[in-house]
C-alpha cells in the first residue's frame, strides 16, 4: 500500500479500507468446526452438537489413559446425565463399558475418568449418587 503516491485521498479512505476489510488472522477449518470441537476431537470425544462438557483434568485424563468415546458412549453419558438430574444428584459417578466417570450433574461436565483397573482400587467420595450407563 503507498500513501505517498496519493493511492488515498484521505485519512477516513485509509480507515474505511482497513475496518471494513475481512480479518486476515482468522483461522477457518474444514466445515467451520469451533476450535473447541477440533480439540474434542484430538482427545477422543467425538460428538458433534452434544451438551456433555470435559473439564481440562478430564481431557487430560482421557488423553493419558488413551480412552476415547464414540458419539453413542456419549449419548449414553449424556442419558445418564438426564436419569440423575431427575433423581436430583448433583455429583454422579457413572460407569460405563469397563470405564468410571465423575460427572457433575448440574453444569453437565465430566470432571475425571479412568478404566475399570484404576476404579477398582479406587474411593469415590464426594458423590451423591451413581449411575451405571
Amino acid at each position: 500500500m503507498n500513501i505517498q503516491n496519493n493511492q488515498f485521498l484521505s485519512i477516513d479512505q485509509l480507515k474505511d479500507r482497513y475496518l471494513n476489510s475481512p480479518a486476515k488472522n482468522t483461522v477457518e477449518t474444514s466445515g467451520g468446526d469451533s476450535f473447541q470441537s477440533v480439540l474434542d476431537r484430538l482427545n477422543g470425544i467425538t460428538s458433534q452438537g452434544s451438551e456433555l462438557k470435559f473439564s481440562k483434568h478430564a481431557q487430560s485424563r482421557l488423553a493419558t489413559r488413551d480412552i476415547t468415546l464414540d458419539d453413542s458412549q456419549i449419548g449414553r453419558l449424556e442419558g445418564g446425565i438426564q436419569r440423575a438430574e431427575s433423581k436430583g444428584i448433583k455429583d454422579s459417578l457413572m460407569l460405563m463399558d469397563g470405564f468410571a466417570f465423575i460427572v457433575n450433574v448440574p453444569s453437565q461436565t465430566v470432571i475425571t475418568a479412568m478404566d475399570q483397573a484404576e476404579s477398582n482400587d479406587s474411593i469415590f467420595t464426594n458423590i451423591d449418587g451413581a449411575v451405571i450407563v
